[in-house]
């Protein structure tokens, strides 16, 4: 026959009666009854001891675990589903994901196009890796099978569609609104009509009288889906970056403004063919405005015209004789730039070399021969025509008229 024991009777007789781990003396040699424990206590009870047994309290906590592992466990699946992806195929599929955009949105238009499947798992996801609200608006291109973590990194990093837009140095306005065209929604026509407007200037904070030359010539990478006004601010900001105090100050020493400046440089970027004489074309007009006399730049002509002639005649010249850019009529700078010019040609005209020169004229090659008299000019002239009539001659072609 055997004795049950309460958990609190067991310890307080062990530890009153024997050393940790011997036997009482009534185990010793004698069997145990069935459904006792070594002390006679029985298997039925069980003493809460740490470590091997579960507690009210644990019984009643097992349904949370239970629900925590499956959180777990849809947890890890979704790791599992942003980490892999099937071999990306296809062309690149492209959305757009609008400004102010929320990520439920931006999730079913990826699935829309096939790019993920289970839009709501991946929303998941975008929540666990804490990024859900730092997706960048704008153009994408993605192929489909890419993995989730990939897909997110780019929306997250602004990995969007770009564009290169290229603006050649001397490049005018009606040259360049096409260019921006082409970037935009908005037609040449319309962007070419609202660079020439004075409010333009106005609006931007340039000289003017329009925005002719403040556009600064660069080759401009482009999100795609942007605005022809944002093109037009990225180009001004750009110019605007040129006009340091050190070139200022340059400016104020030669008593000209910025207007002027640019202006002058535009027509040295148009005039020079060779980039090494720009400071020496910008020296023969600052001395001609020095003494009072006519700049008589073609390219000033030639923008009064609207179009572009290979040789520059005097009835080109008569045509526009009442033009406020025919600089063969009117003494002085034109009202505003010609073109956009570059730093080069902005430098050379702050910085022009040294010389005595008033007179220049263009070789057939491009690079001029420069003077100091009229009688040398006439000279120079007659050298280059010869110049044209052997190139011409040996062509097989008819030179072309001189002026």
């Amino acid at each position: 026959m055997g004795f049950r024991a309460e958990p609190s009777e067991f310890l307080d007789s062990r530890a009153s009666s024997c050393p940790s781990g011997h036997e009482t003396p009534w185990e010793r040699g004698r069997p145990r009854p069935p459904g006792t424990l070594s002390g006679g206590v029985d298997a039925s009870v069980r003493p809460a001891l740490p470590g091997n047994s579960r507690s009210e309290s644990a019984r009643a906590n097992a349904p949370h675990r239970s629900g925590g592992a499956r959180a777990a466990a849809l947890l890890v699946c979704t790791l599992l589903l942003g980490a892999c992806g099937s071999s990306p195929a296809g062309d690149p599929v492209r959305f757009t994901v609008p400004e102010g955009s929320g990520f439920g949105g931006v999730a079913d238009t990826l699935s829309s196009r096939e790019i993920i499947q289970w839009p709501s798992v991946f929303r998941l996801y975008a929540r666990f890796r804490g990024v859900a609200r730092d997706v960048k608006p704008g153009v994408y291109e993605m192929q489909r099978g890419l993995a989730w973590s990939e897909i997110l990194d780019k929306l997250v990093s602004g990995d969007i569609v770009q564009m290169t837009l290229v603006v050649p140095e001397g490049w005018t306005l009606a040259q360049i609104a096409p260019r921006i065209a082409e970037a935009t929604d908005a037609s040449a026509d319309s962007i070419y009509a609202a660079l020439l407007s004075e409010e333009a200037a106005e609006r931007y904070g340039v000289p003017g009288p329009t925005l002719e030359g403040y556009l600064y010539p660069a080759t401009y990478i482009l999100p795609f889906g942007i605005t022809a006004s944002l093109v037009v601010d990225r180009m001004v900001g750009r110019y605007k970056q040129v006009w340091t105090p050190e070139r200022r100050a340059l400016a104020d020493s030669l008593e000209m403004s910025e207007n002027e400046i640019v202006a002058l440089a535009s027509i040295v970027e148009k005039e020079a063919r060779q980039w090494g004489e720009r400071d020496t074309i910008a020296a023969v007009y600052h001395n001609r405005l020095g003494i009072g006399m006519a700049l008589q730049a073609d390219p000033t002509v030639q923008y009064a015209l609207g179009e572009h002639h290979e040789r520059l005649l005097y009835s080109h010249i008569d045509e526009v004789a009442d033009h406020p850019y025919n600089t063969y009529r009117r003494a002085g700078l034109p009202p505003g730039p010609i073109a956009s010019p570059s730093t080069g040609a902005i430098d050379a005209t702050l910085n022009p070399a040294e010389v005595s020169f008033l007179y220049f004229v263009a070789r057939p090659d491009g690079s001029h021969i420069f003077t100091r008299s009229l009688a040398e000019h006439n000279n120079a002239r007659a050298q280059v025509a010869r110049m044209r009539r052997e190139a011409a001659a040996s062509a097989g072609e008819t030179p072309a008229g001189e002026r």
